[in-house]
């Protein structure tokens, strides 16, 4: 076995540290997980691995690193700035992130998905397209199971992995087969130094890829020094293999998919499916093989996703948005202006970068989080906005506010943890209290 008697430190108690914490001891190793929080928060956790022979340690005992460890596995959430990182680096161990340990215990190709945006929806139309066509795949890494749980499986032919930056910052010989650069824009500068940093991380999946591979990149911002085969995609007139025009998707200039036939929307879903095609393609299936399975997709919650009409008010939830670059997407996808709910946890982005396309799209913006004022100073001289203390305030003053046949977009440009636990808990709370709506002039549907 890889692991037999060596001495694997995992650093995170989350779903991607206890996977790769079974995968070490599935390889003969022994394993401890490593978490600051309290021992009380993973009461039942605890019990089950130390049964299987998975110890962990927490608290302030986490910080207490032994000095014979030979490996160490940290969880993508984890910063190498945290006084837990650095007590382990200073044992002189080699550390790793859970995708580059998984990796190297599972001989299945790879296709890994990074960008800033259109990640997941990409990810899953992929997934989706591959097991359509006979392929056995399933999605992973930051979306779906933890790779190191896949890596335990036989059930697979190949595996999909979205991967943030957090989880590319500490690879190896991480190399997929085919990498799929969707875009970049400003994020996570509550993690990184600057954005050139955050970039840095991001294009880490392509350095030890070789001319046998495949790089599929946006025609936009192409990176440099790539050494895989290059294929590039754009819906919005960059020159590129496959691109868009009139409602229909072509490939050097043959017409593959008319796009409007389809349940996805926008130009930016339209790069989504190229995305996803030109990686199907690139595992081997034909593209007359893909039209149904294309058409037949659905976009996943909480990404650009109509949750009712209500008195002619239709309510769109985008949670997912959690960067300024999602936020500006779904308002240039929109066709009339709309009511914005925006706002969440101070990650240090920049408001003002996208005040343009707010005063073009935007009646009215109720902000929400400990973001809120620093919106309502860059933005409430250029449109009407207000300050909201929850989100269920928000949404009620939205729907005040809207006019019949406009729109209220959930879109926070930001993430969700100074009041919700991510994204879903965030997009699941706005669409209940939606429902909580009391029709005045007509049903809701």
């Amino acid at each position: 076995m890889k692991d037999q008697g060596k001495k694997i430190a995992v650093l995170g108690g989350g779903a991607s540290g206890i996977a790769a914490a079974r995968l070490a001891l599935a390889g003969g190793a022994l394993v401890c997980i490593f978490d600051t929080a309290e021992a009380e928060r993973f009461s039942d956790t605890r019990e089950d691995l130390r049964v299987v022979g998975i110890e962990m340690c927490c608290g302030s005992e986490a910080l207490k690193a032994p000095v014979d460890v030979d490996l160490i596995v940290v969880s993508p959430g984890i910063d190498r700035e945290t006084d837990l990182v650095k007590s382990f680096l200073a044992t002189g161990a080699s550390m790793i992130s859970e995708i580059e340990f998984a990796f190297q215990r599972d001989d299945r190709p790879v296709v890994a998905i990074t960008g800033t945006n259109g990640k997941t929806t990409t990810t899953e139309l992929l997934t989706h397209l591959l097991n359509a066509n006979g392929k056995r795949a399933v999605a992973a890494g930051n979306y779906g199971k933890a790779y190191s749980e896949v890596a335990l499986e036989d059930a697979w032919d190949v595996v999909v992995l979205e991967v943030s930056s957090f989880q590319l910052e500490e690879i190896d010989r991480f190399c997929p087969q085919v990498s799929v650069w969707m875009n970049f824009a400003p994020d996570h500068m509550d993690r990184y130094h600057s954005l050139d940093e955050y970039r840095r991380a991001k294009l880490r999946i392509f350095e030890n890829q070789s001319a046998q591979d495949t790089a599929i990149v946006n025609a936009e911002d192409v990176p440099e020094g790539i050494v895989a085969q290059t294929v590039r995609f754009s819906a919005f007139g960059a020159q590129a293999d496959f691109t868009y025009e009139a409602g229909e998707i072509f490939y050097h200039g043959k017409a593959l998919v008319d796009f409007t036939s389809g349940k996805l929307h926008g130009r930016h879903n339209a790069e989504n499916m190229m995305a996803a095609m030109a990686a199907a393609h690139a595992m081997g299936i034909v593209f007359e093989d893909m039209n149904d399975a294309l058409l037949e997709y659905e976009a996943p919650a909480h990404r650009c996703e109509k949750v009712a009409e209500i008195d002619g008010v239709v309510f769109v939830n985008d949670s997912k948005a959690t960067n300024l670059h999602a936020l500006e997407s779904s308002l240039r996808g929109q066709d009339e202006k709309v009511v914005l709910i925006v706002g969440g946890k101070n990650k240090g982005l920049d408001y003002s970068e996208i005040t343009e396309r707010v005063t073009a799209h935007v009646d009215q913006v109720l902000a929400i989080g400990e973001v809120a004022d620093s919106i309502l100073a860059v933005w409430q001289d250029q449109v009407p906005c207000q300050k909201a203390d929850s989100l269920q305030q928000a949404v009620e003053s939205a729907f005040k506010a809207a006019r019949s046949g406009q729109v209220v977009l959930f879109s926070p440009g930001t993430s969700s943890f100074d009041m919700f636990s991510g994204y879903v808990e965030r997009g699941e709370c706005f669409k209940n209290f939606v429902k909580q709506i009391k029709p005045q002039i007509g049903e809701q549907v």
